[in-house]
């Protein structure tokens, strides 16, 4: 009798490069494929603990002396709009959000580019051409949606209004703000990426997409809204923190953020645990394959 053992993912860690986030240090990168018949429940799995999905790779940060990238996710039941977020939500309120398959336009595409030339001009996506755009958002093994937020007064189609979006055929997309790549966990929504028009600084479009999702998972009975990872010092990565009641996965758990200035600190590169520890305290979902 012949017995197939179950393969269990490899997992690789990249080459040491300067941080994005914080300067003079430097990162380094857990990951592994997702790929096959089990590709959502591997990414259900790991971003459970903190992985992150790009394309068809699920990554964590482990870097050897930081543990500054904390991944990060709201409890949708808890939370209730600051002031000034409400005020973003009825200033947006116009807004037709429509949620589509994840295959790029050329519409999407150029607000991108808009975006990055603005926001992020120098960095690691700074030079994507349309082809590497088409390839972020449509190589996805597993169930992955484009939210899009078209403003009707700029010639915008109409899609669903704050109602979850449905499909449609992608030829109009005038008066296009937002566009958000979200995958759909069976616990939450996993924001991957999001863009919008800078030109609306006022109308802080990058928060009412967050505010949005939270919507949209409370719609569908999801817990969690996954914002990728909070960063402490970090500029571009500190607003996350704005999001209560927000949980951050630090010590191999999730917990409440609380005081942020408590995770402020460096820690010793001693106390950093090695990658082979990181590695066995994965918990992995039973990908044995299933009988016909």
């Amino acid at each position: 009798m012949r017995h197939l053992l179950p393969l269990a993912p490899q997992f690789f860690v990249t080459a040491p490069q300067p941080c994005p986030y914080l300067p003079g240090r430097m990162e380094r990168k857990l990951f592994t494929a997702l790929q096959g018949e089990h590709a959502e429940r591997l990414n259900d799995a790991l971003s459970k603990q903190g992985f992150r999905r790009s394309q068809n790779v699920l990554y964590r940060p482990s870097c050897a002396d930081c543990t500054a990238c904390l991944s990060a996710r709201v409890r949708v039941a808890d939370f209730v709009p600051s002031r000034g977020q409400a005020r973003i939500l009825r200033r947006n309120a116009g807004l037709r959000r429509r949620a589509t398959s994840p295959w790029a336009t050329e519409a999407q595409f150029a607000l991108f580019r808009t975006y990055l030339d603005s926001r992020h001009s120098d960095g690691g996506m700074a030079d994507m051409d349309m082809f590497e755009f088409a390839a972020m958002v449509e190589e996805t093994p597993v169930r992955s949606r484009l939210v899009e937020y078209v403003d009707p007064a700029c010639g915008g189609d109409h899609g669903d209004n704050h109602g979850g979006g449905s499909d449609g055929d992608g030829d109009s997309r005038a008066g296009l703000v937002a566009v958000c790549l979200t995958d759909i966990l069976d616990d939450g929504l996993s924001m991957v990426y999001s863009f919008f028009d800078p030109d609306r600084e006022r109308d802080s479009l990058g928060t009412y997409v967050i505010l949005d999702h939270m919507r949209i998972a409370r719609e569908m009975g999801l817990p969690y809204v996954y914002l990728g990872y909070w960063v402490p010092g970090s500029p571009k990565m500190g607003y996350k923190a704005r999001f209560g009641p927000l949980e951050v996965f630090a010590g191999g758990q999730w917990q409440d953020l609380g005081d942020p200035a408590r995770f402020a600190g460096a820690p010793h590169p001693l106390s950093v645990e090695p990658v082979a520890e990181q590695v066995a305290r994965i918990t992995l979902p039973d990908l044995r394959p299933t009988r016909g």
